[in-house]
């Protein structure tokens, strides 16, 4: 498994319209529903986003397939106050968050 941890923060005057694009992301997510991945995206107080990705095996991610994904990413530059950064990440412990 490989887990990914990307956090970037949005002009607050576009916070709204990047949650709406994730969300689609989502919708995407729940119709199709690829293998291999599970992911979940929080928003916090200051409009800075948190995403987590889970990918099975050392194969590619199938987010970037998606439509809305690419959607998203699309103009994520131009929404960002703080661009985003993505990091490997190892789950240390966890309580009923990561099924």
């Amino acid at each position: 498994m490989k887990r990914t941890v990307i956090r970037y923060r949005t002009k607050p005057e576009r916070a709204d319209e990047n949650a709406r694009l994730v969300a689609a992301v989502f919708q995407e997510l729940t119709a199709q529903a690829p293998d291999g991945v599970r992911y979940m995206a929080l928003r916090l107080a200051d409009d800075t986003f948190v995403h987590v990705v889970e990918t099975a095996g050392d194969g590619p991610s199938p987010l970037p397939q998606l439509a809305a994904f690419r959607a998203f990413q699309a103009g994520l530059g131009e929404r960002c106050l703080e661009p985003p950064r993505a990091l490997e990440a190892t789950v240390v412990g966890a309580w009923r968050m990561l099924g």
